[in-house]
């Protein structure tokens, strides 16, 4: 398992063993080549995964996400493969995206993961593998430390550890969003549904939430206000992304922790600030 100590990838670990299974993180680089003995299963978790970073330095996106990818399918034969990909493969679209939704990615970062899925789908055409790839909406809750990301980002600043946060647009903007948990299950379900010589793909989100429900929920859930510094839209910002998840559903999966509310009292019981001493006598 690559990434195993990440954000989803401590959660996956953890859900793994309640499952009965024994995850075995691995330490090696992605751009070196792998040796893997006695494993009948991948998760591969591991990858660059900052959008606005792989604008300025698109190179070692395509060497860590598409190569790292390669490197891992070189030394599997007949076991089976779980990638991690991303929900900005697709063209945006109002309507909710499936998994047969088409794919246009708008970023280094995303294309690299659609690159890896095409990798990864055909070595499992070859009969090579077997292979399921789950492509993540927005991840949040558990203690997310990365605030980047809009929720871990407004729950930061109602804590008082960050100063604010900007929004572009108005924040009627409106993302999926399913938290780390979830995640976690979806990995195990998929994986226990995965069988050499086949390729499935599964959306994993949950619930559509724009910046204002986000920033609304904050402040009620922490009774504290978030700071905002509102900037104009960025050209062709997309005004909705929605994950249709029946197909992993009728799997049986269901998001069990992904409510907005929540994901935010998750994540601010995980980032609140500690009470301080009381009044000294």
């Amino acid at each position: 398992m690559t990434g195993a100590t990440g954000y989803v990838g401590r959660a996956v670990v953890r859900e793994l063993q309640v499952h009965g299974h024994e995850p075995v993180p691995s330490r090696q680089r992605l751009s070196e080549p792998f040796e893997l003995h006695d494993v009948d299963a991948v998760i591969h978790l591991a990858a660059a995964a900052r959008v606005r970073e792989s604008f300025l330095d698109p190179l070692p996106y395509w060497e860590t996400n598409v190569g790292g990818t390669l490197n891992l399918l070189k030394a599997l034969r007949g076991q089976r493969f779980l990638l991690a990909s991303t929900g900005t493969v697709y063209r945006p679209s109002q309507a909710p995206l499936t998994e047969e939704s088409v794919r246009e990615p708008s970023s280094p970062y995303a294309a690299s993961k659609a690159a890896a899925e095409d990798l990864v789908a055909w070595a499992a055409r070859s009969g090579r593998i077997g292979a399921t790839t789950l492509r993540l909406f927005n991840v949040a809750g558990g203690g997310d430390t990365d605030t980047s990301r809009v929720i871990t980002r407004a729950v930061a600043c109602a804590a008082g550890t960050v100063p604010g946060m900007e929004v572009y647009g108005d924040g009627t903007a409106v993302r999926d969003f399913v938290h780390v948990r979830d995640v976690a299950a979806a990995f195990v379900v998929a994986l226990e549904a995965c069988t050499v010589g086949t390729s499935s793909v599964y959306n994993v989100g949950a619930t559509a939430a724009s910046v204002e429900d986000v920033l609304s929920t904050v402040a009620e859930v922490t009774g504290r206000p978030v700071h905002v510094d509102w900037k104009p839209a960025h050209a062709g910002e997309v005004r909705a992304q929605r994950a249709d998840a029946s197909k992993l559903r009728a799997l049986g999966w269901e998001p069990r922790s992904s409510s907005l509310t929540e994901i935010v009292t998750d994540q601010w019981r995980a980032s609140a600030p500690a009470p301080g001493p009381g009044p000294s006598r």
